[in-house]
């Protein structure tokens, strides 16, 4: 496996902070990072907790969870398991909930994993190595409508259209996609006009990789359990990098910031607000100069409200 860059963890204090604020100095209870990565918010809120604090993190990736083994720590476990596995855990189980979304710097920089137009490499993309389907394996079968679909709506492509159709007249020419320099050659050459700095691939790149794992619906799976696994008072964290993740969250946290009011039955009481907002944070121009990737990033959090008795 090729030797990647290190990860720098986006907004680790403010997302520490604000995940255990009002917990004391030494919070005890039950604590989840949704995405472990490489381990650098599991890292700090461990250094945070108290003997009686317990994390349970959660990864697809296998060299996650190869991360999170070195981590010694009686108090940490880890499951190879999805974020939309919040579901599983008891109800009112957790102090806190941090989600870190998207993908890491090394998955990014390691060309094995196919996930950057950037470093020639096979066209995989897969946050979970060890099943499902590859990118390069779905674009050999999938129709020009399919592809220009998921091009269009996951990455707010509007050239989704010809690079569809760049993709199928090659595989029907000279056999499907295999590596990621070979779809970003595709995808510049049916891309007629692009933002100045931006590469013609990000968008189809960042399509593809959201579809093949299923990044937004597990994201509203996740987000929905986090209302049940939450003990009241216990905050919610999630940290987004491009505006389909970070709508999808604001309107989460907004739609349960509300009484429901249920128009068949106007004299009832109104379904009590589940979430109460807190705070929209973004990296400071320090963090952004230090680690351009930082740039896009917007956290959100929510505070989980008593539930009537």
């Amino acid at each position: 496996m090729t030797t990647t860059a290190a990860h720098t963890t986006v907004l680790l204090d403010e997302a520490v902070d604000a995940l255990l604020a009002g917990a004391g100095d030494a919070p005890a209870g039950q604590w989840v990072d949704a995405t472990f990565g490489r381990g650098g918010h599991s890292r700090r809120i461990l250094s945070r907790l108290s003997p009686q604090g317990r994390l349970l993190a959660f990864d697809k990736d296998p060299e996650a969870i190869q991360e999170a083994a070195r981590i010694q720590d009686a108090r940490f476990s880890i499951r190879h398991e999805g974020f939309r596995h919040l579901a599983d855990l008891p109800v009112g189980s957790a102090a806190g909930v941090l989600m870190d979304l998207g993908v890491s710097s090394p998955q990014i920089d390691t060309p094995e994993r196919g996930f950057s137009f950037r470093f020639d490499g096979p066209l995989d993309m897969r946050m979970d190595t060890t099943r499902g389907q590859s990118v390069a394996e779905w674009l050999a079968s999938a129709e020009v409508g399919q592809i220009a679909e998921v091009i269009r709506e996951y990455g707010e492509e509007r050239f989704a259209g010809p690079i569809a159709k760049a993709i199928v007249a090659r595989r029907q020419e000279r056999g499907p996609v295999a590596s990621t320099a070979e779809l970003a050659d595709l995808v510049a050459g049916a891309v007629k006009t692009r933002e100045p700095g931006q590469n013609p691939a990000t968008r189809t790149f960042q399509a593809l990789r959201i579809f093949i794992n299923a990044e937004l619906e597990e994201l509203q799976q996740a987000l929905e359990a986090s209302l049940s696994v939450l003990r009241p008072g216990g905050r919610l964290v999630v940290i987004s990098f491009h505006s389909l993740e970070d709508r999808i969250v604001k309107q989460f946290v907004a739609q349960h910031s509300k009484e429901v009011y249920d128009r068949r039955a106007p004299f009832a009481a109104p379904q009590p607000m589940r979430l109460k907002a807190l705070a929209r944070i973004k990296p400071g121009a320090a963090e952004v100069a230090a680690n351009p990737r930082a740039r896009s990033a917007v956290m959100r959090v929510a505070e989980r409200t008593e539930v009537p008795a």
